[in-house]
Order: C-alpha cells, then structure tokens, then sequence
C-alpha cells in the first residue's frame, strides 16, 4: 500500500513533535494493520507498529471462560493490560517490550514488539481503540491522534473470508465466521467512528 501524502504528513508532524501515539482504529478486515505498515514504512526507524491484538487473551483461557465462540469481541482482551501499555509508551522512559498476536499459533506472544525510547511515533492498532466500554474507554485519551479506517462493507467481509482460509478454516466455516461473531463486532466498532479525529475511505 502505498501511504497518502495526506497522511504521511499528518503522521510525520506527530513524528516531529516528540513521543506520541497514533490510534488507527476499524472493523474486523478494514485494513488497520495494512495502514499501520505503510505509515511506519514511510517513516522507517521513527515509528513502530503495536498492535492491539497482542492483548488477546490465551486460547486455552478463552475455553476456559467459555470465550472461544467468540474469539475477538471486546470482552475476550486483556483491555487493563493494554491500557497499562499505552501509559508507559507515552511515558517513553526505556525500552518498551509489547506482545503481538501469532494467528498460526492462536495466541499472544509476550515481549515480542521492542518499542525503543528514541522513537517518536508508535503507531497502536485495533478494534477497540475507540470503544468506550469493556475497559477500553481510558484508550483514545492516551492517544494523540485517532484515524479509523473504513472501507466498502463487502470488500471488508471478503478479505475476513480469505484471512479465516488462510489460516485454517474451511470456506463454510470463514463465511460462517466473518458473518458470525467478526460481523457482529463489526457492527460495535463502527459505532465507535465518531471519535475519531480522521476517516480514512479505502477501496
């Protein structure tokens, strides 16, 4: 993906002016993690990438809980420790180790982002950012800038279909999936678009 010149801008003035967060926010499928890459690419060494995911809580804890059908709705993270993150990226005292989420492994993987003191942007992604519940509400006032990402609906839920295949799930059950629990989270995302300091249309 190639990065706007808009938004190149906007992330490289946030770059320029010390420690900040940038909150790229969206449903299930809408390009956030793409995005983010093409906003740290343009910036190289001054920005890292920390995706929410990384907060997800274990598969084994999800069954445990009676989670697992419904693996990424907003009450099966780890929304306290996420906060937690965020205040010491802001802080920007050391170096920051964050987790990431391995969909081949179906689980987080602690330590595995190392978000240094000298870079200026980290660029923190995921559904939730905007969410004013489920412990997600201290969120967007630790960001500095919050853009959410909003393609065509059809061409989200086809890209949620293909990532499900790819990653092990029959075509019926990826079409079960994205139109299941993903669309219902969707739906609560979208919800969350108003707080956002930028739209971003993608096609």
């Amino acid at each position: 993906m190639t990065l706007d010149p808009v938004l190149e801008g906007r992330a490289r003035a946030l770059a320029d002016a010390g420690r900040r967060l940038l909150g790229i926010a969206g449903s299930p499928g809408a390009g956030k993690s793409t995005l983010s890459a093409a906003v740290a690419a343009a910036l190289g060494e001054r920005a890292v990438v920390v995706p929410m995911d990384g907060f997800h809580l274990a598969q084994s804890e999800l069954e445990r809980i009676g989670r697992a059908d419904r693996k990424g709705a907003p009450d099966t993270f780890d929304a306290d420790g996420f906060v937690a993150l965020l205040r010491r990226l802001r802080a920007g005292t050391g170096t920051v180790y964050a987790p990431e989420y391995r969909r081949d492994l179906r689980n987080p993987v602690a330590g595995a982002i190392a978000v240094p003191p000298g870079v200026p942007l980290v660029v923190v992604e995921g559904n939730y950012l905007l969410l004013e519940s489920f412990g997600f509400g201290p969120v967007a006032e630790l960001l500095d800038e919050a853009w959410f990402v909003a393609p065509d609906d059809d061409v989200r839920r086809e890209r949620l279909v293909a990532r499900h295949v790819t990653f092990g799930k029959s075509a019926d059950a990826a079409h079960a999936w994205s139109h299941g629990p993903d669309e219902r989270n969707a739906e609560l995302v979208a919800g969350t678009a108003g707080r956002a300091d930028l739209v971003v249309r993608t096609t």
